[in-house]
């Protein structure tokens, strides 16, 4: 199973810990936050498709699939021809103006290869942002949930809650 980051977007205060991150880390924010005045706002950054359009359309072969299954880049590869930006639904690919290569977010694969998170990942203060596959992700918000309830059936606060197991 592919590893990705995934968004709590309730949990998400559009601090922009995460575009500051990136843009240390790779000298340009790879990803984006989008601000809806009185709604929320949401990061955005290379889904990391299944399906990759992006990677079915480079000519060269400097976009694949690296081990952790994100959708990587090889500069080296890169001709600039603009056909991942074309095909890419979510418009990610972006145009590296000064080397005329194209730029996306790798998931930090240099910071993965450590044993690290996505840095916009380790930034995020609110942990809105949260990097693995999707059992692990869903593991861990389960397993925080009802360990605030036992908490709080505990502590007799709220309902009582029963817990099947």
């Amino acid at each position: 199973m592919s590893k990705k980051i995934f968004l709590d977007y309730k949990r998400c205060i559009g601090c922009k810990a995460c575009e500051v991150a990136c843009e240390m880390t790779h000298g340009e924010a790879r990803i984006k936050v989008f601000e809806f005045p009185d709604l929320f706002t949401v990061p955005f950054n290379c889904r990391h498709c299944e399906k990759a359009p992006c990677m079915n359309v480079c000519p060269t072969g400097a976009l694949f699939r690296d081990e952790d299954g994100a959708v990587a880049f090889d500069p080296l590869k890169c001709i600039g021809c603009l056909m991942c930006a074309v095909a890419c639904p979510f418009g990610v690919p972006k145009l590296d103006e000064e080397n005329k290569i194209m730029d996306k977010c790798d998931l930090c694969s240099d910071r993965r290869a450590e044993g690290k998170l996505p840095a916009c990942v380790s930034a995020c203060p609110t942990e809105a942002l949260l990097y693995g596959d999707i059992n692990e992700v869903l593991w861990n918000r389960e397993g925080k949930i009802v360990a605030n309830l036992k908490s709080s059936a505990e502590k007799g606060e709220g309902e009582k809650a029963y817990i099947v197991l």
